[in-house]
C-alpha cells in the first residue's frame, strides 16, 4: 500500500508540474506572458492529488497549502467561465 501512495505523490506532482510547461509552450506561441485555462484545470487536478497525499501522510502545512491552492484555482475557473458567459451572451 506504501508504494501506491509514493506512485500516487509522484503521479500528482507530475501533473501538478505539467500547467508550467503548458503555460510555456502557450506563452511562447503568442510571443506573450499568458495563462490558458489547461494551466487551472492541470493546477485543480495535480492540486487535488497532491491534497489527498498530504491528507494520507497527515501533513498539516500541506494540506493548508493545497486546499488553499484547490480554492483559488476553483475561483480562477470560475471567473473565467462566468467572463465567457457575459462575452458570449454580449455577441448575441
Amino acid at each position: 500500500m506504501e508504494k501506491f501512495w509514493l506512485v500516487l505523490g509522484f503521479a500528482a506532482q507530475a501533473l501538478f508540474a505539467s500547467r508550467f510547461v503548458v503555460q510555456w509552450i502557450a506563452s511562447e506561441r503568442v510571443g506573450r506572458s499568458i495563462i490558458p485555462n489547461a494551466f487551472w484545470f492541470l493546477s485543480l487536478a495535480g492540486g487535488l492529488l497532491l491534497l489527498t497525499y498530504a491528507i494520507y501522510r497527515k501533513d498539516p502545512v500541506f494540506i493548508l497549502g493545497q486546499a488553499t491552492g484547490a480554492f483559488i484555482y476553483t475561483r480562477n475557473l470560475i471567473l473565467i467561465y462566468r467572463e465567457q458567459a457575459r462575452a458570449k451572451a454580449g455577441d448575441g
